[in-house]
């Protein structure tokens, strides 16, 4: 489903989908509420103190051991809701286009 005029079809969670995000270098951890997610980004909502999203990048851990994440970066904060962009292997944003688009499963 497409909406708030996003390019990439974002599926919004029906139920509370929590989530951790990690710094890059291990040192911070915080829970946050996935919100919505399409296979360039996320709406995350972050319980706690926002301070340590000022690292710009960091992980978002999809599984309790950690073994399933994605490389994020911010992209903005509005209160407590924050946007996340995807990281790929190669280090640049996504630049799929419709048809090479792939839905990110659940875990």
């Amino acid at each position: 489903m497409r909406f708030d005029g996003r390019k990439a079809s974002r599926v919004r969670m029906d139920h509370r989908q929590v989530v951790n995000l990690m710094g890059s270098d291990g040192t911070w951890r915080r829970s946050c509420v996935l919100l919505d997610v399409s296979d360039t980004g996320a709406k995350i909502e972050v319980e706690g103190s926002l301070d340590v999203l000022k690292a710009k990048e960091f992980f978002m851990l999809l599984s309790l051991t950690g073994l399933a994440y994605r490389r994020c970066e911010l992209v903005w904060i509005d209160g407590t809701t924050a946007g996340i962009h995807f990281i790929h292997a190669n280090g640049k944003k996504s630049q799929k286009t419709a048809s090479d688009r792939t839905a990110l499963k659940p875990i």
